[in-house]
């Protein structure tokens, strides 16, 4: 499930015609930095603003564009920004200032970001590496050596304790690119083809590339423009994936490669005609069967055909109906299918092979609870393990052929327990996990007949005392009686006297419940007397479906007045000080910073938006920004004028007014195929226009790096210290 990701209006060339003569007065970066940029647009540069002062920030150049649709046109003053080729000269300069600005506001808390860093990644082990997940006669394994930054991906054939043998070394093949993640990865049934998927541009688009584990050479097949989805076929020859539209960035289409053949003529195996419909694949956990999982964000469909038969026409499981999902595994002679069939919450049922088509059919093994969300069902050969949500947390339940069942959870009031790697089904043993704002990722093995553990390991942290903290669970009443729970943690020592400095959380969108989880950056800040809380707000599901149906649609509203309820109980119940409260989030939670940066900027004292979400009206006015037609059903299609209308009451971009905000911390990346670099690129540069106060307003843009920032272990810590530091400054400053 994909965070927001969204544009702007109108084809390139449209946008080239408003461009001449715009560019943006390099304020910020000094004398040497406008001069540069004023040679860099040559004689454009003498038809804009004079050079400003050292001091003082980029500004955008104004050019009037209108924003058309069938329910009255807008006027986006800061339109040329959006350069969907990401090489006009005017806006690679105005984005280099505003780095360049960056930089030199930060250039005063360098030592303070380094030391937030040195903090942060003196708690992960130089050397870390997964438990093992045993996969036919094989176990896998990733794993970090000597502080590298990207993993290498490994295996003993035979025992546990054979000799290692190094499949992929992720390091190497990052050499001479900017970004490089490998995104998934597929060993053939045979064990002798490694098939993975390599993202060089951080925009989710990879290339598939086979190498051959006998000889250690990577094949001369070569898959590009997919979404990094594959299966292999049982002959070890075929290899099913997912192709992206080159444009939309949507998966669209189901190819079949044969090894040895051009890419270019692999055959069509399905292609789906509904733009609203992600693709995914997958083999049954039996090894049966190569399934085409069919998404949009209310309904489902899966398709299927035998591995053993990689020519075979892939049959409808059960036919697609607006509003029902299902998610199927195979297991003997049937189908355990996961459903929201008469049953919001979802409920799991069988289906016998050759009737699941008919729903009647469908035999309920475990019935739907109101006040329990089924987010999976995995069958074992005797047990069903399910995840679940209840009371705002993630939990695991054991459910045995004989209808008895048990949780298997730790015994704290706030966590996340989450189904682990599974791929065998006859077995007593299940993997999980857990963790909390303060405790480590622990991995565990349980036997599923007493519910004992087996072996567990946890995420080293060196030098970190999870003893020192605590974590508490609170529920915050929101303004229409909802009740909202948070995710409190907080050093033990500290007095809850109303006097704490306080980071809040959120996201909020698509059904994405934000977990407790441990990040090695919480410590720095919670040993600085922060108390950092995540509010579970509307739009998530940690209280089930419902709780993402009243945060969507015609209900958005919901998410961004929970947030401010649980700010302000945060505040009254003496938690945190008002005037100390810092905020922050990313993508469709960038979208809620910048909301409530509008809707009270007076409870924050600085708000962090990465990858924001902010100019959400245009965006859904334009099909052809990547994976827009999918997000209708997120946040409406604004062509219906009830959705228009709605849409516009919220969307940040358009409701920035000359009045005072918080102080802002904004990043966004050049390649981010999810949220489109030039929607905080507009928005800062309409806050920079518009906002009556002095508090400091920086925007960072990640010239190299996709929606998750730069590719690699320890980058991300970078950015987080850099949003620390800027948060540390602006405590010790006056208001």
């Amino acid at each position: 499930m994909r965070a927001a990701g969204k544009g702007g209006q109108g084809s390139v060339a449209a946008t080239r015609d408003v461009r001449g003569g715009h560019f943006f007065c390099g304020r910020g970066g000094g004398a040497v930095l406008c001069a540069a940029a004023a040679f860099l647009a040559g004689c454009v540069a003498a038809r804009t603003d004079p050079v400003r002062v050292a001091d003082t920030a980029p500004v955008a150049a104004k050019h009037a564009h209108v924003v058309a649709s069938p329910h009255g046109n807008r006027s986006d003053d800061y339109y040329w920004l959006r350069d969907d080729t990401r090489s006009d000269p005017a806006v690679l300069d105005y984005l280099r200032a505003e780095n360049a600005y960056y930089e030199r506001r930060m250039r005063p808390l360098r030592t303070l970001a380094d030391e937030l860093y040195a903090e942060t990644t003196s708690r992960i082990a130089p050397s870390d590496a997964t438990m093992p997940v045993k996969i036919r006669g094989c176990w896998y394994q990733t794993r970090y050596a000597d502080g590298a930054d990207y993993p290498r991906y490994t295996r003993r054939c035979g025992s546990p304790d054979a000799a290692e043998q190094v499949l992929l070394d992720e390091a190497q093949l990052a050499r001479g690119h900017n970004y490089y993640h490998v995104r998934s990865t597929e060993v053939s049934p045979n064990e002798r083809l490694l098939a993975y998927a390599e993202d060089t541009t951080g925009r989710y688009q990879c290339t598939i590339r086979i190498k051959d584990l006998d000889t250690g050479l990577t094949l001369a097949d070569a898959m590009p423009a997919t979404s990094g989805s594959m299966v292999w076929a049982d002959d070890n020859r075929t290899l099913y994936y997912v192709e992206n539209d080159p444009v939309t960035l949507f998966s669209v289409r189901v190819r079949r490669h044969t090894l040895g053949t051009d890419a270019k003529s692999d055959p069509i195996v399905y292609a789906e005609s509904d733009n609203r419909f992600a693709i995914d694949l997958a083999r049954t956990r039996d090894e049966r069967y190569v399934q085409i999982r069919l998404e949009s964000r209310q309904t489902s469909e899966v398709r299927f055909a035998s591995a053993a038969a990689p020519q075979a026409e892939f049959r409808v499981l059960a036919p697609r109906e607006a509003g029902v999902e299902y998610y199927a595994d195979h297991i003997g002679d049937r189908w355990t299918i996961r459903t929201n069939w008469k049953a919001p919450n979802f409920r799991v049922v069988e289906a016998q092979d050759g009737s699941s088509a008919d729903k009647t059919s469908w035999r309920e093994i475990v019935a739907a609870d109101d006040a329990v969300l089924i987010e999976r069902a995995v069958p074992f050969d005797r047990y069903l393990a399910l995840g679940e949500r209840s009371d705002g947390l993630r939990r695991i339940r054991i459910v045995r052929r004989d209808g008895t069942s048990f949780h298997v959870a730790p015994e704290w009031t706030d966590y996340a327990a989450l189904l682990g790697e599974n791929p065998a089904q006859n077995t007593h043993l299940l993997r999980y996990e857990y963790t909390s704002l303060v405790t480590p990722r622990t991995v565990c093995d349980i036997d599923m007949d007493n519910g004992r553990e087996v072996q567990c390991e946890q995420t080293p942290a060196p030098g970190y005392d999870p003893a020192r903290y605590a974590v508490e669970r609170a529920w915050a009443t929101a303004r229409d009686g909802t009740r909202i729970p948070i995710s409190l943690a907080y050093r033990k020592s500290l007095r809850r006297d109303g006097s704490a400095p306080l980071l809040q959380l959120g996201y909020g969108a698509y059904g994405v419940s934000s977990d407790p989880k441990f990040d090695p950056a919480y410590p720095s800040l919670l040993d600085r007397g922060f108390v950092i809380a995540i509010a579970h707000v509307r739009g998530g599901s940690e209280m089930g479906s419902r709780w993402y149906d009243d945060g969507k649609l015609l209900h958005k509203q919901n998410t961004f007045n929970d947030f401010i309820d649980v700010t302000r109980f945060l505040v009254a119940q003496r938690y945190a000080a008002s005037g100390k409260v810092f905020a922050a989030g990313r993508s469709a939670g960038g979208l809620l910073m910048a909301a409530i940066a509008n809707a009270a900027p007076n409870d924050y004292r600085a708000l962090a938006a990465g990858v924001p979400f902010v100019d959400v009206l245009t965006t859904m006015l334009d099909p052809s920004v990547p994976t827009t037609t999918n997000e209708y059903e997120e946040w409406g299609d604004p062509r219906e004028k009830s959705f228009y209308d709605y849409i516009l009451s919220y969307s940040p971009y358009d409701h920035v007014q000359a009045r005072d905000y918080p102080a802002l911390y904004v990043t966004t990346s050049l390649n981010d195929s999810q949220v489109q670099y030039y929607e905080p690129a507009k928005w800062v540069a309409k806050l920079r226009a518009m906002k009556t106060d002095t508090r400091p307003l920086l925007f960072k843009i990640d010239m190299d790096g996709g929606h998750n920032g730069k590719s690699g272990r320890y980058a991300r810590y970078r950015e987080t210290a850099d949003m620390y530091a800027f948060f540390l400054d602006r405590l010790a400053a006056p208001r």
